[in-house]
């Protein structure tokens, strides 16, 4: 197991002039970090704090799925925003954050790297990373962001229920990753994500999402709707096309291929 290094990812930080990540917290273990970043919070962390686990105990993805990591190998990471934006706005954003992740990923390995709606990467039909993102409102206006970021950064074996539906950067030709610049990487693309959504929402950026849309065409059930992907609506709603030829927006809910 090798401990997150604070120093070196500090000095590549200010190399890079990347504004988040500051103040740090990195800990070899703890129960999830975006719990960590949720806390913090509410006692008053100011934008840009962000929070490192080498192992969590209690990592979870959307909808309460488990997380699982060796210990070490892999970022788990969560970085406390407050945006001056609405809450139908923040409820975006976890696309642009996908958009950011595809950007770090796809500059260190070959093959197709896509934007699975609504929370996670993929690397040529594998999932190499995952988005969670939770929100604290106040009077009805957001107070704080957590982006949750799960990357699989240097795992070289998979648990055997994961083979064959996970990768990771190390796995898709990145030949020496490490954690460090990774995060560097990731906050600085979502400095960049921030600012846009911030200003103009997913208007922007909804070509790009579309381009790197990995269900776009499939065939899908989204809880009770099933049938073909047919890209994302303005709003980053899935628009699913029933075989009855109608179509179904959907704003939430886990997909699976069919």
């Amino acid at each position: 197991m090798s401990t997150f290094d604070v120093a070196r990812f500090t000095a590549l930080r200010r190399e890079r002039g990347v504004e988040l990540g500051e103040p740090l917290s990195a800990v070899g273990e703890t129960g999830s970090t975006n719990d960590d970043a949720m806390e913090a919070a509410r006692a008053g962390a100011p934008h840009g704090a962000t929070f490192v686990a080498d192992a969590q105990t209690r990592g979870r993805g959307r909808r309460g799925a488990r997380w699982t990591s060796p210990p070490g190998q892999n970022l788990l990471v969560s970085v406390l925003l407050r945006p001056a934006i609405s809450p139908e706005r923040a409820g975006t954003l976890t696309l642009a954050v996908g958009l950011a992740v595809r950007g770090v990923v796809a500059a260190r390995v070959g093959g197709s790297v896509r934007v699975k709606w609504p929370n996670d990467v993929w690397v040529d039909e594998q999932k190499v990373a995952g988005i969670l993102l939770e929100s604290q409102l106040e009077a009805g206006n957001v107070s704080a962001l957590v982006v949750g970021v799960g990357l699989n950064v240097g795992m070289r074996e998979l648990p055997a229920e994961l083979r064959g539906i996970a990768t990771s950067l190390v796995l898709s030709g990145d030949p020496n990753p490490t954690r460090e610049a990774v995060l560097v990487d990731l906050l600085a693309a979502l400095e960049q994500r921030l600012a846009v959504h911030e200003r103009d929402g997913l208007t922007p950026v909804l070509d790009e999402l579309r381009r790197f849309d990995a269900l776009a065409g499939r065939r899908v059930r989204v809880d009770r709707v099933e049938g073909v992907a047919a890209g994302l609506g303005p709003d980053g709603a899935l628009l699913v096309r029933s075989d009855d030829g109608g179509e179904v927006r959907v704003t939430s809910g886990g997909v699976v291929l069919i």
